[in-house]
This record gives C-alpha cells, structure tokens and sequence, in this order.
C-alpha cells in the first residue's frame, strides 16, 4: 500500500469517527501503522501533524479557506483574470479543439499516454504534440479502466502506450513547476471557458461555484459550473480541486472527495 492510499484510508477513518475525535493511535492501527511511523507519514506528506490535519478536515476549516481567499478572487475580477490569458497561463499555456475537432473525436491525433505515481496515488497522463490532453487518477478502477475512458474520450485518436514517455511531465506537474506545460482541452465553449477561469486559481486559494461563475461573467450559472468541473478531465492541472460549495462543503470531485480533500490539504498547509 502506497502512503496516498494510506491518506485516503485515514481520512475515511477520520471522517467516520469525527464525532469522537480518534485518538492517534487508533488511526494509525486502522491504517497498518504504528503511531511513529503515522506520525511521520504525514510529516513527510502534508508538513503538518496528524492534528492539525484533522482539523483541516472540517466543513468549518474549508470555508475559513474560502473566506481567507476572498481578496486575492476579488483582485482577480477587478483586474479581468476571467479573460482566457492572465494568471496562471503565464506557466500554463492553454489550447483547445476546434469545433471541426471535436466532431472528428480526435481522427487525426496521436496521443501518447502513460501511468505514474504521484502524491495522490497513480495516474494516467496523456500527451499529444499539442500539449497534455488527459490526467486521470485511479479511483474505482484500474489502468485497463482508466486507458478505455481515455480511449472513450478521443474515440478516433491514435493511443500509443509509452510510461517513460509521460514521467518527465507528471513529475513536473506535481512538483509545480508547471512552466511551459500545455494543456488541449477537449469540451463544450462553456466548458472550456469553465476550465480555464479555474486555471486562474493558484495553489492554496479557494473558490465557490459562484465565484467560478462570476469569474466568467456567468453569475447565475454555478450549478452548471458544477457540472462542468466535475466533467474535467485534466485533473489537478486543471485545479477544479479548488473549488468547494459556498458552505465549504467538499463533494462531487470526479476522482473522489478523500482525494480532493487531501490536494486541499496538501496545499493550504504548504501555502
């Protein structure tokens, strides 16, 4: 068992038996571990104790997180990051299908794809000449799963399987030095516009739907934001991770909410 899995089964734990606080050592058996070693598995991982970390799980820990990024979200709309090429696309360069292209699901494209471990468990990373097209964690499924809904996505693309050839820029990814990375995005207009206003959000900064929905001019359309975050297919690279219910509630994350919350742990503790 990897230390993410370890995470995962942790937070599990934790959120079923929060109304008793568990003890250190009773996590820490849950997982497999002894308390030492659980008290270093986070250490090493999140940089912050088991503590706090439980603290961090909390409805009420999310929407402080919320409310601590509200000035910078606020400067980020007086200033026009909505438009498709601010922030975050000074590291990120962004393209998209055409219409014709998304018709032709993919004909005509090679994609290349591999899996690699990350902080968050393993992942399947695809790569076209146009820049990363897929970024899909393993949740419920396994590779042969995961390799099909990438195949279901670019119906008519070539897919070559290469796991050497993906692991420079997974590792580049979560080590966030994502300069010069590409993202194709394959989606509706309003998906694309979507996606890339939460590209705008640097890491440990925290958006609600309707934030998401002002930022493209759309302020009644958060639950169709919603929608379109939960259909993105580029995860973490494209940080939909960052972007909770007004109420700081943390559901509906395409590769599971444990997942989620443990990027927003991750992150608000390194911020």
């Amino acid at each position: 068992m990897g230390n993410y899995e370890r995470i995962e089964r942790a937070i599990k734990y934790i959120e079923a038996n929060a109304e008793n606080q568990p003890a250190l050592d009773d996590i820490a058996a849950h997982i497999g571990l002894s308390p030492y070693h659980f008290q270093k598995l986070f250490t090493d991982w999140a940089g912050i104790s088991p503590k706090r970390f439980m603290q961090c799980l909390t409805i009420q820990a999310a929407k402080k997180l919320l409310d601590e990024s509200r000035p910078v979200l606020d400067a980020a709309l007086d200033v026009g990051l909505s438009s498709p090429s601010r922030l975050h696309d000074l590291f990120v360069g962004v393209d998209a299908v055409t219409p014709g292209e998304y018709k032709s699901m993919g004909a005509g494209l090679e994609i290349t794809y591999g899996f690699q471990p990350t902080p968050f468990g393993d992942c399947l990373t695809a790569l076209t000449e146009r820049g990363v097209c897929g970024l899909y964690f393993l949740h419920d499924t396994d590779e042969t799963g995961e390799t099909e809904r990438l195949r279901a996505h670019w119906q008519n693309a070539k897919l070559t399987r290469n796991d050497s050839a993906v692991k420079e820029v997974t590792e580049k990814i979560f080590s966030n030095e994502t300069s010069g990375i590409k993202i194709f995005m394959k989606g509706t207009n309003f998906q694309i516009k979507v996606w890339t206003a939460v590209l705008n959000l640097p890491a440990g900064v925290f958006a609600s739907y309707g934030d998401v929905a002002c930022m493209i001019n759309m302020p009644k359309a958060s639950r169709a934001v919603g929608t379109a975050l939960g259909q993105n297919g580029i995860g973490y690279l494209i940080p939909c991770h960052r972007v909770l219910r007004e109420t700081g509630a943390v559901t509906g994350y395409r590769w599971g909410t444990e997942r989620k919350k443990a990027m927003m742990i991750f992150e608000s503790a390194i911020k």
